[in-house]
């Protein structure tokens, strides 16, 4: 049993009545039967909790960055009048708004009620259980019951980089001659045949086409599809530093989420493998207008691990996932004695069976402490900063000698650079 506030109120006038026009004891006994009757009454006309029956979704998707309403559908079962409240649990992460409602519901009546939520990060975030408060027809007093209602919100990774995808798409298209003329020397797939102009090199003359024709025909190209590409997400401690406004796990799912969209418009298909000790997240065989959804969703709840990277067990996993050469993209760090370390050792045994791409993402801040050098303060942290810079660039030289390439750049340019990249493979056939 609970009581409000009203039956508080109700009490103190009748102590001041009592006080200042009756004082008397026999005021009192009957004031006092007066509201416990009425407490009483207002009880037996309470409707009941069982007769409230509640029902939502058990899934809601939202991306992050955005807001999303979740319903509530509940149903008057009973012979009464159901008034009262509803208070709607969830997570202080999720940033739930009207999440208080009324509850009216006449027997035999549906009413939905909706709170309104904002994700602050990826993930699933699972809602408490309904309180429903149900207060008898005088307002004094009621019942209070707990619902088990079992729901999920899942924020999606925000994908920002989205923006740059039509532009990307048709760039692609462009290198595969669908929007203009197939360009000479570009992909190593044969696509057509077409006449002979000056200009063109004489290697690519078809001197069979050319027999059984009337005129001098060569063979144009275009970049490979159907290919296969993995992307390995290093889940590990080094993913949970921060840079900029994130981490650089979520910098490296941002640029991860742009490159499998651009893939997917190529007609290549994409596997992904987020790794630290263990798989903590995979998609395999995915390709098509589909696989973006799947790598969100894949993605969302991965957060980093405060352990080494087995980079040993990685490259087995990878190997063992991909038989066929393929387009590997490691989203890793750069820092020297990690690439000595963890990299070095098995980065020759993966690039000697598939095509190796190193992505990492690169603090601005270094880059700014670096060209600062306005004080004493400054100029220690500049020599510092360039200290770092000049390590990550012997690095990257040191992975380019191997045959490995590598894209590092900033979060906001990580994307787009690793687009870029991309795009240059498919154009140069070497993918």
């Amino acid at each position: 049993m609970v009581v409000t506030g009203r039956l508080a109120a109700a009490a103190g006038v009748a102590a001041l009545f009592v006080t200042l026009v009756l004082p008397s004891w026999l005021a009192v006994v009957v004031l006092t039967c007066a509201l416990a009757a009425a407490l009483l009454l207002d009880l037996g006309a309470v409707g009941r909790a069982r007769d409230l029956a509640l029902a939502r979704e058990p899934l809601t998707v939202v991306r992050l960055g955005r807001s999303v309403e979740v319903e509530i559908v509940a149903v008057n079962t009973g012979a009464r009048v159901l008034r009262g409240t509803l208070w709607d649990d969830w997570p202080d992460s999720v940033h739930a708004r009207n999440r208080t409602h009324p509850v009216d519901l006449a027997p035999g009546t549906k009413v939905r009620f909706r709170t309104t939520l904002s994700p602050t990060y990826r993930g699933d975030r699972v809602a408490g259980q309904v309180t429903v408060r149900l207060l008898g027809p005088l307002g004094l007093a009621g019942r209070q019951s707990r619902h088990s209602v079992p729901a999920r919100v899942r924020a999606l990774p925000a994908f920002r980089s989205e923006r740059l995808l039509r532009s990307k798409v048709k760039r692609l298209q462009h290198l595969e001659g669908r929007n203009v003329a197939d360009l000479r020397g570009q992909g190593t797939e044969f696509d057509s045949f077409r006449e002979y102009v000056a200009g063109d090199d004489v290697r690519a003359i078809d001197w069979r086409a050319t027999a059984r024709a009337t005129d001098v025909l060569v063979r144009t190209w275009r970049p490979e599809r159907n290919r296969h590409m993995l992307m390995l997400l290093d889940t590990g401690r080094i993913s949970a530093g921060r840079v900029s406004e994130g981490t650089r796990l979520d910098a490296s799912i941002e640029a991860a989420l742009l490159l499998g969209g651009l893939a997917a418009a190529a007609g290549d298909s994409v596997d992904l493998l987020a790794f630290d000790r263990h798989p903590r997240a995979e998609v395999r065989g995915v390709g098509g207008k589909g696989l973006q959804l799947k790598l969100m969703h894949a993605m969302a709840g991965i957060t980093p691990a405060l352990v080494d990277t087995d980079s040993s067990g990685l490259v087995r996993a990878a190997i063992q996932r991909t038989r066929r050469r393929s387009l590997v993209v490691w989203f890793t760090v750069l820092d020297g004695a990690a690439v000595e370390e963890n990299l070095l050792p098995v980065l020759p045994v993966l690039a000697q069976r598939h095509r190796v791409l190193i992505v990492s993402v690169t603090d601005p801040d270094v880059a700014a402490a670096a060209a600062r050098r306005d004080t004493l303060a400054d100029l220690y942290a500049a020599a510092t900063a360039e200290s770092v810079l000049a390590e990550r660039a012997l690095v990257q030289e040191s992975l380019r000698r191997r045959g490995i390439a590598v894209v590092a750049a900033p979060p906001e340019r990580l994307p787009e650079a690793l687009a870029d990249e991309y795009l240059e493979l498919k154009q140069s056939g070497a993918m």
